[in-house]
């Protein structure tokens, strides 16, 4: 029997998340989506009739899912209002892939692992650059122990966001309900290198700024040293000042045997690859795992879904859980406390608010 799949947001992301529907379609039925924008859901629907003509739409998420009895439901509202839905939908006994971060304070992101681990439910949160191909080809070596001890990692984001962009929705940019590049634009880097290098934070230092978008509340440039917990090192480099247009988002793992360099707009391309065994080549490789996307949100939200409806049919948890969506988000908050204080910030950090930071460029 399929499961009844719902989505709520109709926005920028929405099309990513039904055509990872319509390509695990023999799974799911499309039982019902939502925005509070009805023109947001026409826009969505005329898109993609295949998958959405005849399907029931909904203003209130609210009503959706207490009406629609869904098993799954991806959550693609802005960044403020992903804790409260998730937290409604768990009550309901739904499985969830919520769009990144999975909230915008550690203590909304505990409730959400908490009430999900207590119900027994799946979610997922939606790293999808973990699924991309040369990602997975380097995790696949670092479980083999090919790159020996890890010495360093660092990711780099050079993206470009302007006026047009902020002006878009109210809601971008503000402490209460988006963060600023790190939140947005880099945490998906941030989850690659931290689950790259051990997942263990000893401790961050960092430096925010915002040099370019006087109109926002947060930050458009960030940097950041990390102290993993196995004795290795991080680097952080994430701005949306680029020039005219995005330019990369890379990661780097050092190791004592072997080294990787992910390249590309969104970590889609292999563009080094050296180990001491000597086991394959890069043009090989490359040819194998190459993506070339026609955006920087990749191929990745089909194998989230997939890997979830997997998860849901056979139990056990997602690839990408909430509690690896915790760890993403606690990241971002221990950059913003140290570039705040001014001091390295020791990791575990157990409250910590986007909402902290309101105020720190007045």
């Amino acid at each position: 029997m399929k499961l009844r799949y719902g989505l709520i947001g109709a926005g920028r992301v929405a099309p990513n998340h039904v055509k990872a529907f319509w390509e695990n379609k023999e799974e799911l039925e499309f039982a019902a989506y939502c925005d509070i924008d009805p023109a947001a859901g026409e826009r969505l629907r005329q898109g993609n009739p295949q998958a959405l003509d005849g399907v029931p739409f909904y203003t209130d998420y609210h009503e959706m899912i207490e009406k629609e009895k869904l098993d799954i439901v991806s959550i693609a509202t802005f960044s403020g209002t992903h804790a409260a839905i998730a937290l409604d939908c768990l009550e309901k006994n739904i499985n969830l892939i919520i769009e990144k971060p999975i909230a915008m304070s550690l203590e909304d992101a505990d409730r959400i692992v908490a009430l999900s681990e207590e119900k027994g439910l799946v979610v997922s949160a939606n790293h999808q650059n973990r699924f991309n191909k040369p990602i997975q080809k380097v995790r696949e070596a670092l479980e083999a122990g090919r790159f020996g001890k890890l010495l360093h990692g660092t990711t780099h984001i050079l993206w470009a966001r302007d006026k047009n962009y902020y002006d878009s929705a109210t809601w971008r940019g503000t402490w209460e309900q988006d963060g600023g590049a790190l939140m947005n634009q880099c945490i998906h880097a941030i989850d690659l290198l931290r689950w790259m290098m051990g997942d263990e934070v000893e401790e961050v230092m960092a430096y925010t700024a915002n040099l370019m978008h006087p109109y926002i509340e947060a930050e458009d440039l960030g940097m950041a040293l990390v102290k993993f917990k196995n004795g290795s090192y991080g680097m952080i480099e994430g701005t949306v000042n680029v020039y005219n247009k995005n330019l990369e988002e890379t990661l780097y793992i050092m190791g004592e045997t072997g080294m990787a360099k992910v390249g590309g707009t969104s970590v889609n391309t292999l563009d080094a690859w050296r180990f001491s065994d000597g086991q394959d080549s890069l043009e090989a490789l490359q040819a194998d795992c190459n993506e070339h996307p026609d955006s920087v949100y990749g191929f990745g939200h089909t194998a989230v879904l997939r890997d979830v409806i997997r998860a849901v049919r056979e139990g056990g948890k997602a690839y990408i859980d909430a509690r690896a969506g915790r760890r993403a988000l606690e990241m971002v908050l221990a950059i913003y406390l140290s570039a705040k204080t001014g001091k390295p910030v020791k990791l575990p950090l157990e409250r910590c608010s986007s909402l902290d930071f309101k105020g720190l460029f007045d």
